[in-house]
């Protein structure tokens, strides 16, 4: 099922009946619902066209033509990819190489389908902006956000990154209007980065959330919602298609901004380069 399918499903029933019935109608129909107009749909659904709108807006989707636009482009490719592919019990070598290589690649192409530009700028601007950044995330998520911050730091960023829970509540009680908290966390639901974004946006961060697509408690509090795609779960995964998914959305973030801020940025990752080879050498 594709993310936004499987997003649905997985939400329906938080959704009031109009919503209910809509998503009922859209995962059982969906090949027809990108085809149609929002009256047809509306009536075939039984709705009305402000659940349509409403549904939509629920679902992080500009409205119902951006909606038709992403399902359509998830169907379209639906049929040429496998599912995700869990660990098997002694799977040979060669098989596991494609299974890896399959899983990553699907992954990062339903995330860049899921992208939404209009909050990645809103996530750039921030980052450029702040004074302060700091990052927040846990387990796997923490490894993400060390990612992260090792490629902030590498262009002079004020960063911090903290995967102790009482280390980013510290961190975040010390932000401020126009300093930005940065939380990641697949689930959405990590209660520790849930309340160290909630203390960053006490304090008047913005605040920025990466999570799996759908509703979730973190994402529904942040400023600006970016979002991974939403996986088949298989608990022998080891978070491993994720975590490229995130690095995914990280490394477009890292590379904008240097992008977007060439003349300034660049320099200092070679000099950051230059002083690592100097003093490296001279340790040996």
């Amino acid at each position: 099922m594709s993310s936004i399918l499987g997003a649905i499903l997985e939400h329906k029933e938080g959704l009031n009946r109009q919503e209910q019935a809509l998503a009922n109608f859209v995962i059982d129909h969906a090949q027809q619902v990108v085809g149609m107009g929002i009256t047809e749909l509306a009536e075939c659904s039984q709705t009305s066209s402000a659940t349509i709108s409403r549904f939509c807006k629920t679902f992080h989707f500009q409205g119902f033509t951006d909606f038709k636009m992403k399902l359509s482009a998830e169907l379209a490719l639906q049929t040429n990819e496998q599912s995700y592919q869990d660990i098997l019990a002694g799977n040979p070598l060669d098989k596991i190489i494609v299974a890896i290589e399959a899983n990553h690649t699907r992954s990062i192409s339903d995330t860049t389908r899921l992208l939404d530009r209009k909050q990645l700028g809103l996530a750039l601007q921030a980052l450029n902006n702040a004074r302060q950044i700091d990052l927040y995330g846990v387990a796997t998520s923490g490894v993400v956000a060390q990612d992260f911050y090792q490629k902030l730091i590498r262009i002079g960023k004020r960063t911090t990154s903290f995967s102790d829970p009482h280390m980013q509540i510290t961190s975040a009680s010390n932000l401020q209007p126009g300093d930005a908290a940065f939380a990641i966390s697949y689930s959405g639901e990590t209660d520790e980065t849930i309340q160290s974004l909630i203390c960053a946006k006490e304090h008047g961060a913005t605040t920025i959330s990466l999570t799996k697509y759908g509703s979730n408690r973190l994402s529904n509090l942040s400023d600006i919602q970016l979002f991974t795609s939403t996986l088949e779960e298989g608990m022998r995964r080891g978070d491993m298609a994720s975590r490229i998914a995130q690095l995914h959305v990280i490394d477009i973030l890292f590379t904008s901004l240097v992008s977007e801020d060439f003349n300034k940025l660049v320099p200092r990752l070679e000099q950051s380069y230059q002083m690592i080879h100097k003093y490296r050498s001279k340790g040996k």
